[in-house]
């Protein structure tokens, strides 16, 4: 396992069992949606957020209106795409204060099809969306499914702190393409440190890209540009940066054999590299569908273009500071040599998304 994470995943063997789920349960959520409860540990306060989805459905229904209209909120994208609305910070004890941590608490759960079986047994993309009031869309936390298993992750999402307040829509997704698919559960935690640690606090956020369909159209139309205004008092600039490479038929590239990510700041190449995670066999006991070959390896277990099966996929965190000084730049990605469409329509892509932290 990896050892500095900012995530962790809690790993376990599960008994399928029936679950009970409604075809959406996304709310708006006020401060009575709050967990009253605060545990004082030491010097540190925690108090537990509202909860934005509850087992919440994620499926695929073809013949389905786009929209699926409910009392607590609803669903999109043919059923793959849930919302939800919260008042992130009111109802907390120290609602006027920037917490001294955040961690997101997700699960995701297959529907049994019977006590022995699941209806999706394959590995699936996800990603929770965050789009603040006022302000552009951030991917907060991305995922990749296991194999038909179950899977809880805990995220530190500290850095996000500004934007993780008031009131905020999210939007929960799982490219499934089966009916009944996945639940999904998602909620906060926050934590005030009495004494102060003394750490400066991220307290300015902006979203730059979000694109899941990366492909070698996008790479011979120069990448995607993001223009951003630095405001005149930050002292300290970060990148997130998610990226996973996939393909159309899990056959080589770009899902097992990765390519060149260019980031670039005002046409300076600020940094170039090739994801890549080689620690996909640690999750196999959480992939209980993937198929074993005649080598004695399972599907779960093959290295990938920086993402594992049943597990959330870490940003890549860069210092632009010297690149983004205050006033207005152009940042670019591209991914160099994209798997071309073939004769049978696949191809390979990736999914993209980045955006800016700063510290006053």
């Amino acid at each position: 396992m990896r050892g500095a994470s900012m995530s962790s995943l809690k790993r376990y063997f599960m008994v399928i069992g029936l679950v009970g789920f409604s075809l959406i349960q996304a709310t708006i959520l006020d401060a009575e949606s709050f967990d009253v409860g605060i545990v004082k540990k030491g010097t540190v306060l925690i108090q537990r957020g509202p909860t934005i989805f509850a087992e919440t459905l994620i499926e695929f229904i073809p013949d389905s209106p786009d929209r699926h209209e409910g009392g607590y909120g609803y669903a999109t994208n043919h059923g793959r795409v849930v919302t939800s609305e919260a008042y992130l910070f009111q109802g907390l004890s120290r609602a006027d204060e920037i917490p001294s941590k955040i961690t997101g608490h997700l699960t995701i759960r297959p529907i049994p099809k019977n006590e022995l079986e699941v209806h999706d047994k394959w590995d699936r993309a996800g990603n929770i969306i965050l789009v603040p009031e006022n302000g552009s869309e951030i991917e907060l936390i991305k995922f990749v499914t296991a194999y038909g298993g179950a899977t809880e992750h805990e995220v530190d999402l500290t850095h996000l702190a500004s934007v993780l307040r008031d009131k905020c829509t999210m939007r929960a997704f799982i490219d499934t393409w089966v009916s009944p698919g996945w639940t999904i559960s998602l909620s906060f935690e926050y934590e005030w440190e009495d004494t102060g640690s003394g750490e400066p606090r991220a307290d300015w956020a902006h979203g730059l890209i979000y694109e899941p369909g990366f492909d070698q159209d996008t790479e011979q139309a120069g990448g995607i540009d993001a223009h951003v205004r630095i405001p005149e008092d930050l002292t300290r600039v970060m990148l997130y940066y998610n990226v996973s490479g996939h393909c159309t038929d899990g056959r080589g590239a770009d899902e097992f054999e990765s390519k060149d990510n260019v980031i670039t700041v005002d046409g300076v190449v600020v940094h170039r590299y090739r994801p890549w995670r080689d620690d996909c066999r640690d999750f196999r006991a959480i992939n209980p569908y993937c198929k074993r070959w005649s080598d004695g390896s399972w599907s779960s277990d093959y290295d990938r273009s920086g993402w594992c099966p049943g597990d959330v996929v870490d940003p890549l965190v860069l210092d632009l500071t010297d690149h983004l000084t205050p006033g207005d730049h152009k940042l670019n990605v591209q991914i160099d040599g994209v798997r071309p469409k073939d004769d049978e329509g696949h191809k390979g892509y990736w999914r993209v998304s980045a955006y800016l932290v700063g510290y006053r």
